[in-house]
């Protein structure tokens, strides 16, 4: 069976209130710290696989890093975008809830519940 995760940042409000409303339906999911505890590269891309997203889709745009690592870029493939998250986890999306084979990026926070 596959896990059932979230991958969360205590200081997201939109993480919290994806938590929140799986435990509020009685889930009670793996939380994954992400910022303290990276995903591989090789993890990200099972999770853009379970997301059915291009890899870029998980990238937030706005940190800093997003900027300095030039990774605005098209010409960078999956592999470079995803070195980057995986050394630069504040870049990763979030929160991503993972169940039942798929994922889906909680933003909205409901969107954690179309997976149940």
């Amino acid at each position: 069976m596959s896990p059932t995760r979230l991958y969360h940042n205590t200081r997201c409000s939109k993480s919290r209130g994806a938590l929140e409303l799986l435990r509020e339906r009685g889930i009670e999911p793996e939380v994954v710290f992400y910022l303290e505890s990276p995903p591989t590269a090789d993890e990200l891309r099972a999770i853009a696989a379970q997301l059915g997203l291009p890899v870029r889709a998980m990238l937030r745009t706005g940190e800093e890093e997003y900027a300095t690592l030039g990774l605005a870029d098209p010409a960078l493939d999956d592999q470079a975008l995803l070195a980057a998250m995986a050394a630069h986890p504040r870049l990763i999306e979030r929160p991503i809830f993972v169940h039942g084979g798929r994922a889906v990026i909680g933003r909205p926070p409901e969107q954690v519940l179309s997976l149940l």
